[in-house]
């Protein structure tokens, strides 16, 4: 009997080192990490607030519910509408321009919200170049006519919905590629010519992948804060900046961002119970070419206008705009201190891309070795932060890292007499955590992809070699995964490049990015001058644009060079 135990007693002291390895260890430590900020912000939901709660409820607690409602509805739609629709006509039809609009339709992607933001007003705005040469054209002055405004819920909508609905395209038209020709087939048989097909067929086999878009395009909106706050649009992003800056309410901005947070994990289960909810799987292994719906006359040229539109409002207009005002105008210090704030940027995109990709290596290198509940959690928990806003992100730093410092600064002058000031708070530091803390996602799903390809009998063999699983990740999988980590790399950088609440919220005294100095520039209504530093932005941002037209153009198996 004693035996036995002693057995007993040794399998769960196996099975529990085996579960405590120190990959493990290392990936529990990593998703910890990560997660601080959500932690910090749940911490402080039922603190007292001191009356300031009760005065945000009474005052502008009920606009932000609004506005972002009101935004997140009418972006979502509208992204889903032009993604949707885009993706299908340049999958399945053929009319002229098709093999352009397939890489020219993820441009609007390369551009921020609040870059378009500022080029449109310029052009909108009452002494705008499109206002003035109208009331040039009809002799009108103001009050003999009406122009909408761009400053306003609706124009932030719409410009944000020329921005976002390339995430939707993304997806639906990669879902529309993996369809299978045979279900097609047979709606074809059934009578169902292209419309039908496409409303009664297409789109419910990519449901699940149109969803995924849209609840990206429902965590950017969110996550927006230069665009609606430069539109004077007041929605929790801004009420959170505001309530702590502000109010220097610590607090009652936390509880904002919980609030926040709340509804975007809703979004998230939301996404996962859609694509749950139905599966579908392919019954073959035989990739035939997809069918083709030749348009001619009019309906050529109505694909052709509906695809041209979102390219020339979402990227040209906007790019062309800014490179006038730029080399009309510019930014004065282009030259001088604007290398230091490009220096800068790509600084701190570059060492935030190096230090995600790492991370995402060790933990989809961790899910592979010990494929346990626990594991799959913590991953799941680390690679959230892409669906939690900057300034929620922002908020759930500042938090214990300004604790940290005032801990820290009190025991040194408590026992020598000496305060070293804001070691963490107060530097670059917590503004490359919070990169890695909101894009490590965009990385992680990218390298766990690609690592999801390699057979594990590679694994068996290198074990059977004598290599250890450190040598097996180094020797092994990382050349096979070299593409996957630099298209990583690259998707981090530009994004970080882009990231404007976390950076305007976390970045030192004195410390200015590309995206600060055009946000900077534009708060002071300068914005020729701004559009220096946002073309440049917009210049990086084309890169993974490029790659990822190409990776999907080989998207579908047996598809060739179609």
């Amino acid at each position: 009997m004693f035996r036995s135990a002693a057995t007993g007693l040794s399998d769960v002291t196996r099975r529990l080192s085996h579960r405590l390895s120190p990959w493990s260890l290392l990936v529990l430590a990593i998703a910890l990490f990560v997660a601080l900020p959500v932690i910090a912000i749940l911490a402080h939901v039922f603190m007292p607030t001191q009356g300031i709660w009760q005065h945000l409820a009474s005052t502008v607690l009920s606009r932000y519910l609004s506005n972002t409602f009101l935004l997140a509805v009418t972006v979502g739609l509208g992204t889903m509408v032009i993604g949707t629709g885009t993706a299908w006509l340049v999958v399945m039809c053929r009319f002229p321009g098709r093999r352009l609009f397939e890489w020219a339709l993820l441009l609007p992607l390369a551009v921020p919200t609040y870059v378009i933001a500022y080029a449109y007003t310029d052009f909108l705005q009452f002494a705008g170049p499109l206002q003035s040469w109208l009331r040039e054209l009809f002799g009108w002055s103001h009050g003999d006519y009406y122009f909408p405004n761009i400053r306003s819920l609706g124009g932030a909508a719409t410009l944000m919905t020329l921005v976002l609905y390339p995430y939707v395209y993304l997806l639906a038209r990669a879902a529309f590629l993996e369809q299978s020709v045979c279900v097609l087939d047979v709606g074809r048989t059934l009578g169902r010519g292209p419309w039908r097909l496409f409303v009664s067929v297409a789109v419910p086999l990519a449901r699940p992948a149109i969803v995924g878009g849209v609840s990206l395009v429902l965590m950017e909106t969110l996550n927006e804060f230069g665009a609606v706050q430069f539109f004077g649009v007041d929605t929790f992003t801004t009420g959170i900046y505001r309530t702590w800056f502000g109010l220097g309410e610590q607090v009652a901005a936390a509880q904002l961002a919980a609030c926040l947070l709340l509804f975007v994990i809703a979004l998230v289960l939301l996404e996962r119970w859609s694509r749950g909810k139905r599966r579908y799987f392919h019954t073959t292994n035989r990739y035939q070419q997809l069918p083709e719906y030749r348009l001619h006359g009019w309906r050529a040229a109505g694909a052709l206008l509906a695809c041209l539109l979102p390219v020339l409002i979402g990227f040209l207009l906007p790019s062309g705009l800014l490179a006038h005002m730029a080399m009309a105008k510019g930014d004065a210090l282009f030259g001088t201190r604007f290398l230091g704030f490009a220096w800068n940027s790509l600084t701190l995109a570059t060492l935030a891309a190096v230090i995600a990709v790492a991370l995402a290596v060790v933990l989809s290198y961790g899910v592979r070795l010990h494929d346990s509940p626990p594991i799959r959690f913590a991953t799941r928990i680390a690679a959230m932060g892409y669906a939690i806003p900057g300034s929620v992100v922002a908020v759930g730093i500042l938090i214990p890292f300004a604790w940290l410092d005032s801990t820290l600064n009190n025991w040194l002058h408590a026992h020598y007499g000496k305060v070293v000031g804001l070691i963490f708070s107060g530097s670059a530091f917590i503004l490359i955590y919070a990169y890695v803390v909101r894009f490590l996602a965009v990385s992680f799903n990218t390298v766990e992809a690609s690592l999801g390809k390699v057979t594990p009998s590679m694994d068996a063999a290198s074990r059977t070699l004598g290599q250890t699983p450190a040598g097996t990740l180094k020797r092994i999988h990382t050349p096979i995964m070299r593409g996957s980590l630099m298209a990583a790399g690259i998707l981090v950088f530009v994004d970080v490049m882009k990231e404007l609440p976390a950076t305007v919220i976390l970045r030192p005294f004195n410390f200015d990015t590309l995206a600060v100095r055009a946000y900077s520039l534009a708060s002071d209504e300068r914005l020729a001058e701004a559009s220096t530093a946002s073309l440049a932005i917009v210049a990086v941002g084309i890169i993974p644009v490029v790659l990822l037209s190409m990776a999907m153009r080989r998207s579908r198996p047996g598809s060739g060079n179609r």
